[in-house]
């Protein structure tokens, strides 16, 4: 299992991946997390369990791979609210999804920056949020 992910990741590093000059849509499906945050830059697996939240990756896939992660502040939550959030997130594409036998999906994702959330829209199939992308500031 952990060569399989190294194999993953040693992949997914490669510079044809992630186009440096993506161009951030304003509004985004939003994924909830628990017991992890994701920074731009990093390249972490994900395991998706709940409905909404497979739909939210559905739809990253079907349009243009990018989704919105964020934190919940209760972890017991299950179907967590704008209020339930926090405000600041990270704009993240999904490299490769693998679908496994118990119905959860596995996503392997790339932070591309961080966003701020201005509104969460419940209605629908999954969460979207509506973003404020927040530039990288370099030490110098």
């Amino acid at each position: 299992m952990a060569e399989q992910t190294n194999e993953e990741i040693t992949q997914a590093l490669k510079p044809s991946e992630v186009d440096p000059q993506l161009q951030i849509p304003s509004e985004l499906p939003l994924l909830p997390l628990r017991d992890i945050v994701i920074y731009p830059f990093m390249i972490v697996p994900l395991f998706v369990s709940r409905d909404r939240s497979i739909r939210a990756v559905d739809e990253a896939l079907g349009e243009n791979r990018m989704i919105l992660l964020v934190c919940q502040k209760d972890l017991d939550k299950e179907e967590p609210q704008q209020e339930d959030l926090y405000k600041v997130g990270t704009v993240a594409v999904i490299m490769r999804m693998l679908k496994l036998p118990d119905g959860r999906i596995r996503i392997l994702v790339q932070g591309v920056s961080r966003a701020m959330i201005e509104s969460v829209n419940p209605g629908g199939e999954c969460l979207h949020a509506q973003i404020q992308v927040v530039p990288e500031i370099l030490a110098s």
